[in-house]
């Protein structure tokens, strides 16, 4: 039955109560419909996706691949990070160095590029920075993930929407209202290595109209206390023992409120991390910190006007504070050695609008208008060293980019839509730039849908890399800023439901990356040049089910093959397969849930100058979480084990870095309980 059918046959079955049944089992047969809409209303709400055209769609009409993850799947699985969550998705795999977590997609993850292929977005709000343009998906990512209701993750270039960053995929996290609060909750957690987490929250939807969540978090991890280095094993480098240099600490503030058709949200999160690794040459075992700050206040408009048009726009401020903290040894006049302190901070403010206007015509036919722009108030970056002070760089401008963007939506005849966009971006530093994306989409099936997707996006060169090649200029150097790397995507899917609980996927996709910006030598030192190309190709599959009882397994895997088109050798960090898999139990109904998790990545190579046969060895990572609920009324808890079979494996370390690998992290554990009052 489908789920048209399922309704239609609950409220008859509703209407007919009062005739057939007493008072006892009316209140039983109401309680379990309750149930069936619920679990009807969040099958809908699951098929949904905005990211992929700026507007509500089902997935199997959206012009790209599309996954989403719900709360339920970051409750039932113990996600504690946005990298957690992303690690389960299709053809993207998480790497860490002790600092920061980086997105790998489609076999593109070059070792501490920042996440500056990839868009972030919370509620359609850009997170990606105006220095260095990261993403943030581990701890410092400024939102509790017990806050969002669902991430949509939409493959393939995004520029023909969002403009830069959205290279690989645009990743959009959707928050939670106040009425899926109700009321006030209290969150606490303890885990491995002396880490502590607690939340509080309070959410509420008012007669009047207005909705508001407000909450809470902080985070506090002692991080592994012993870690050790080939690399350093030395007496004088405490024989590559970094001892208590793992530590990490968060906090969180999130505020959302709406009333009629005006959204105002504000986010802030800072983080300050140990770094144990001893990265860009640094003392090893040495105090050495980084401090990110991220944070932006929004106030939205969004008002339908009839079934036929939509506008919505907004206003922003935004904040983001770096600030690093490195040691490094140097010797008096007199030959004796000592411990200097190198600072980093770099500030960047901004402001910005855009609007945008969505009509439908025809009845088989919509468009969308919509127009950007962003000044970028404060760019400051700063570099000197302490004790003694002494300034080594000072770069402070402003600068400012527009956009305007089109996105028609088009039925040819009845199972044959054509999706055409394009969008124009314009920055002071290159120019201007075009980037469309076309689509066909072809249902020949009710529960079949075809699509042929072509596309392309670019990556503007960020505030730092236009920082490295102006300090030249700057000495009269003739040496050019680098231009934008651009992407061209083709890709073909295949989406297939298999009744009304079970659906799948098969993708299989081509890009072309030109001019990746790379460090070249110069004079001694070094510049950034468009040099670099890649092609790729690959397929991915999966197949997922989901039942009314709870139970729910998926199962996916990746193929790819990514190259540099000079050398033909396959790009570092890059694994040709990925598998993955999922399974929820329900051990009890409605009350214990048991999830599995396994993920399996083949082989990957070492980018070294010395040495080309170094690999970071294939590996398996099981993760197990049991979760309960409904025992006692408003307590929810869990317990999880990451790492279950305590697997020994190491991630590629960048070209800051001695260690030609980063060894992550073993078995840990997690209790979590949250009390909803």
């Amino acid at each position: 039955m489908n789920a048209l059918g399922s309704f239609v046959f609950l409220l008859t079955v509703f209407f007919s109560m009062p005739i057939f049944a007493g008072d006892a089992e009316i209140s039983a047969i109401e309680d379990k419909l309750n149930e069936e809409f619920k679990w009807l209303k969040a099958e809908a709400e699951a098929d949904v996706v905005w990211s992929a055209s700026k507007y509500e769609q089902k997935t199997s009409e959206a012009p790209s691949l599309v996954s989403i993850i719900r709360s339920d799947d970051i409750k039932k699985f113990g996600y504690r990070t946005l990298a957690d969550i992303l690690q389960r998705v299709s053809g993207t795999y998480i790497t860490y160095n002790r600092n920061y977590n980086f997105i790998g997609v489609r076999g593109f993850g070059q070792p501490g590029d920042l996440n500056t292929r990839v868009l972030l977005m919370t509620d359609g709000h850009r997170i990606n920075d105006d220095v260095f343009q990261q993403a943030l998906i581990g701890t410092d990512f400024p939102l509790d993930v017990d806050l969002i209701d669902r991430v949509e993750v939409t493959r393939g270039p995004g520029s023909c929407l969002y403009g830069t960053n959205a290279f690989f995929s645009v990743i959009n996290v959707i928050t939670k209202k106040g009425h899926q609060i109700d009321g006030s909750q209290v969150s606490a957690e303890v885990g491995t290595s002396d880490t502590y987490k607690s939340r509080v929250t309070f959410g509420k939807s008012f007669s009047h109209g207005l909705e508001i969540l407000l909450s809470a978090s902080v985070y506090d991890s002692r991080g592994d206390d012993r870690l050790y280095y080939s690399e350093f094993d030395d007496p004088s480098s405490n024989k590559g023992i970094a001892e208590n240099r793992d530590d990490d600490k968060y906090c969180h503030l999130f505020l959302k409120t709406s009333w009629k058709d005006f959204t105002l949200s504000a986010v802030y999160g800072s983080r300050d991390k140990d770094v144990p690794t001893a990265s860009f040459w640094t003392v090893f075992d040495e105090p050495f910190n980084t401090v990110d700050n991220r944070g932006y206040a929004e106030l939205k408009y969004d008002h339908r006007f009839d079934e036929m048009l939509n506008i919505s726009s907004r206003i922003y401020y935004d904040r983001y504070v770096y600030k690093g903290y490195y040691p490094y040894s140097a010797e008096t006049e007199d030959g004796e050695s000592y411990i200097y302190m190198n600072r980093d901070d770099d500030t960047s403010e901004w402001v910005g609008g855009d609007i945008m206007l969505t009509r439908k015509m025809f009845g088989n036919s919509s468009f969308t208008f919509g127009a950007e722009f962003q000044y970028n108030t404060r760019q400051d970056m700063l570099n000197y060293d302490e004790n003694p002070y002494q300034l080594l760089s000072d770069d402070t401008r402003r600068s400012s980019n527009w956009a305007v963007y089109f996105h028609d939506e088009t039925r040819i005849f009845g199972s044959l839509t054509l999706n055409a966009g394009i969008r124009y971006d314009r920055y002071e530093s290159f120019g201007g730039i075009f980037n469309p994306r076309l689509s066909l989409i072809h249902k020949p099936f009710e529960n079949t849908t075809l699509k042929l997707i072509y596309g392309t996006a670019f990556r503007a060169p960020n505030f730092y890399e236009l920082s490295v090649n102006e300090s030249w200029q700057k000495k009269d150097y003739d040496i050019p800023n680098p231009d934008p790397e651009k992407i061209s995507t083709y890709e073909i899917i295949a989406e297939q439901s298999f009744g009304e609980f079970i659906k799948g996927f098969v993708s299989g996709f081509y890009y072309k990356i030109d001019g990746l910006i790379s460090q070249v030598p110069y004079e001694d030192d070094w510049i950034l040049e468009n040099t670099e190309h890649v092609e790729a190709e690959g397929i991915e599959l999966e197949i997922q089910g989901k039942w009314k009882n709870g139970f729910a397994a998926s199962l996916n895997y990746t193929l790819q093959q990514v190259e540099d088109t000079h050398t033909h050798e396959t790009l570092p960090n890059s694994p040709e397969h990925l598998v993955k898999g999922n399974l929820t139990i329900p051990l009890i109904p409605e009350k214990l849930f048991g999830s599995f998790e396994g993920q399996y990545m083949s082989r990957r190579n070492i980018a070294t100058e010395e040495e080309t046969s170094i690999t970071a060895k294939e590996h398996f990572v099981a993760n197990l979480t049991v979760s309960g609920m409904n025992f006692i009324k408003g307590i929810e808890c869990s317990a999880s084990i990451y790492n279950l079979f305590d697997e020994h494996y190491g991630d590629p370390a960048d070209e800051n870095h001695i260690q030609k690998m980063i060894e992550r992290e073993g078995r840990s554990f997690r209790f979590k309980i949250t009390y909803s009052f």
